[in-house]
């Protein structure tokens, strides 16, 4: 990707963690992505949208011609998702910002109905929010950590799917984000994994249900991708060097996962897609 940088130095933030101190700066604006009308009109609701790959689908929808509602989580977060939303506006669309954690159920079923609402429909969700805390020993790993990671990662989603099924038309798309890790595991984050895992094949499942209402409903599985979540959940020295033990020697920008995000979500380019997982991994492959 030309002059992006291809690894990170050792740094850590407070979870959950903001663009600002990031080192090298994340490409997440699609500064140089051209939109061609393939969301023309549409509402879309993305959660996690403040920054990382949540901006860069913001950006990218808005670059398509579709209004955005974004969820994030706290107000450490605020002068990000701010970015986001000015980003937007410089595209002559609309963006509406929602506060909130995504563990809370009633949250989920707010936000939905809110965002509907001042949007004015819904037609695209991106369930992108999600958590992680690195421990390469499970006894060190409480119940508590376990239930807030499947809470945020996995119930979140189905209370957000449940709730947008009320609103979706025919033609809607629902886009789950999953993990590399939930395609092959990971020792350091083995709650985590599992509950990406449990997305994977939630979206399989949501898409054979849903495929007769004519509502397409798939996954986007990226790698290692540099975003505030990294130095804000892993230790320094996973930090230092991230992404370079995947074959392409590198992390991968926000704005490299998106386009696959504008995919599923437009009509007009993945209408016989429903329950893939799209992996943009940087070269790893999977068996099965």
């Amino acid at each position: 990707m030309g002059d992006m940088p291809n690894t990170a130095p050792a740094q850590q933030q407070e979870t959950p963690g903001t663009t600002g101190p990031m080192e090298p700066a994340p490409r997440d604006e699609m500064r140089d992505y051209v939109g061609a009308g393939h969301l023309q009109d549409r509402k879309a609701l993305i959660t996690g949208g403040d920054s990382g790959i949540g901006r860069a689908v913001a950006v990218a929808f808005a670059k398509e011609g579709a209004d955005v509602a974004i969820g994030y989580l706290d107000a450490a977060e605020q002068a990000d998702a701010e970015h986001t939303a000015e980003l937007v506006r410089e595209q002559g669309r609309d963006c509406h910002l929602f506060r909130g954690d995504v563990a809370d159920e009633q949250y989920c079923r707010r936000l939905v109905d809110e965002a509907a609402e001042r949007l004015g429909g819904l037609d695209v969700l991106v369930n992108h929010a999600g958590t992680q805390a690195a421990s390469d020993d499970l006894t060190a790993i409480s119940t508590e950590q376990f239930d807030r990671t499947f809470r945020v990662n996995v119930y979140a989603v189905f209370w957000l799917c449940r709730a947008a099924l009320r609103h979706l038309p025919e033609s809607g798309a629902i886009i789950n984000t999953g993990s590399v890790n939930g395609l092959r595991g990971n020792k350091d984050l083995m709650d985590y994994a599992a509950s990406k895992g449990a997305v994977h094949v939630l979206t399989q499942s949501l898409a054979q249900s849903l495929v007769s209402r004519g509502i397409r409903v798939n996954c986007v599985a990226p790698g290692p991708v540099w975003t505030p979540l990294i130095p804000a959940t892993l230790p320094e020295q996973k930090v230092e060097g991230f992404g370079g033990q995947a074959p392409m020697q590198r992390m991968a920008h926000p704005d490299e996962i998106a386009p696959s995000y504008v995919f599923f979500a437009s009509q007009r380019l993945s209408s016989y897609y429903t329950g893939e997982v799209l992996a943009p991994v940087g070269g790893e492959t999977h068996p099965g």
